[in-house]
């Protein structure tokens, strides 16, 4: 502690706080949070797309499927026939195995899967197009997209 001689002669201590230590403390923390911050902050390194979205090309061979909340649940409608779920999974089946025998085989050269694109209400719950998505996978196709309606404006350039 120190003390201070007064002009009474009577040794009293100083009220100055000494910040040299505290000073020390906070450049160590300092130091440490530099050093840790870069190992706690972990990401992938990704190049992301920079299209606002991509122009789809109808194939006859594609499934179009329309997804939509109901009174009684969810209504799936392939083209514009309404389906049942058991159904779905059928009538995805059959269509897989048509698409792949008019093309030659499992085995054929150039073989081209058709794909699915769902096209789904704005008001209808996830549980219904996650659960087609689900059954359409099942059947085998490997790709499903999803059909949106673009922003009112001018027509992007190609």
């Amino acid at each position: 502690m120190a003390v201070s001689t007064g002009g009474g002669g009577d040794d009293t201590p100083m009220s100055d706080i000494n910040t040299t230590p505290l000073v020390d403390v906070m450049l160590v923390l300092l130091i440490i949070f530099l050093i840790a911050v870069p190992v706690v902050i972990q990401t992938v390194d990704l190049e992301l797309p920079k299209v606002k979205y991509e122009v789809t090309t109808t194939k006859p061979e594609n499934v179009l499927l329309s997804v939509k909340a109901g009174p009684e649940g969810c209504e799936v409608y392939w083209g514009t026939s309404r389906i049942a779920s058991g159904e779905l999974l059928e009538r995805a089946v059959k269509k897989l195995e048509d698409e792949i025998e008019r093309q030659g085989g499992v085995n054929a050269v150039g073989l081209e899967l058709p794909e699915v694109h769902i096209r789904g209400d704005i008001n209808t719950p996830y549980r219904c197009i996650g659960g087609t998505i689900f059954t359409m996978q099942q059947a085998g196709f490997a790709k499903v997209g999803f059909i949106s309606e673009p922003e009112p404006g001018p027509a992007p350039a190609l």
